[in-house]
């Protein structure tokens, strides 16, 4: 389970993010509307839209914080995953934009050649997001955190969207002018594909969807605990950042309800230690029965 002091560490990583996005945003919509670049232009909107992301990001995880209560019986950990939702939706809608102007300007009579200037400055933004995707992404495996991992891919092709304006802009120094809008098409994609991917993953946890390679490990581990004799059935699903199993095994007739219920602690035990699983619900019952 995430505990305070991890949830208070991804609160740190999401503040720079959105101190770096707010910076950066700035500074290519500025200097890519000066210097004619559609590429860096696009990406300092991509990055603008990333500040709203990232306090989405921001409010999920603080509200996974608050303890259970009367209507959250289970408490507020799924806030991360529909944050994370929420994120991917305003990236989505940043990519079509940036897809729309991109072929706006593909199919102009005149395209400008931006300055050599807005080259450099995509490159610098693009090792600076690098470094904060490094960071979030090590606070992402520390916490567990779905929200985090989103807003960690998303630093990623912050970057990858930063080179690629960086190779458009370079391009159009070389005679060809209608690279830098193309690699504002290519920025649209990047933006599309990351959408989609973090969208795929939440939908599929809020609807209890689980990878079922996982469910076949936890199957095993629980079938090799002394004293199981059959695993008879097992289902699982991801609570926000936690991973919650029920599952249900066979037992020799003759043991007592001590016995039964140290086997169940093993389980748990072995599920926790070599998976991290925050919660099993484990249900006994006698072998003859099955």
């Amino acid at each position: 389970m995430m505990d305070n002091a991890h949830l208070k560490q991804g609160e740190k990583g999401i503040w720079t993010s959105i101190i770096v996005y707010c910076c950066l945003s700035l500074l290519k919509i500025s200097l890519g509307s000066y210097y004619q670049s559609e590429a860096l232009f696009a990406d300092g909107l991509n990055n603008s839209t990333d500040i709203i992301a990232s306090i989405a990001v921001l409010i999920g995880i603080k509200i996974s914080r608050k303890p259970p209560d009367e209507d959250h019986a289970y408490g507020h950990s799924r806030a991360e995953t529909i944050a994370a939702l929420i994120a991917s939706l305003i990236m989505a809608a940043v990519g079509l934009q940036v897809l729309y102007q991109a072929v706006l300007s593909t199919m102009s009579d005149e395209v400008a050649v931006p300055h050599l200037m807005s080259a450099w400055v995509s490159l610098v933004c693009a090792v600076i997001m690098y470094g904060v995707y490094r960071m979030n992404r090590r606070l992402a495996k520390a916490t567990g955190s779905m929200a985090m991992e989103a807003a960690a891919q998303d630093n990623r092709s912050d970057a990858l969207v930063s080179i690629g304006a960086f190779v458009g802009i370079m391009g159009s120094q070389f005679g060809l002018p209608w690279l830098d809008p193309i690699a504002a098409f290519v920025v649209g994609i990047i933006i599309c594909k990351t959408a989609w991917d973090i969208f795929r993953n939440t939908t599929h946890s809020l609807s209890d969807g689980f990878d079922q390679s996982k469910l076949e490990a936890y199957k095993e581990t629980i079938g090799n605990t002394p004293g199981v004799q059959l695993v008879k059935d097992i289902k699982a699903r991801i609570h926000g950042n936690h991973v919650w199993v029920d599952v249900i095994v066979a037992v020799n007739n003759d043991l007592n309800v001590v016995e039964s219920h140290e086997i169940s602690e093993q389980i748990e035990n072995r599920l926790h230690k070599k998976y991290k699983i925050a919660y099993t619900h484990v249900h006994i019952e006698p072998l003859d029965s099955v």
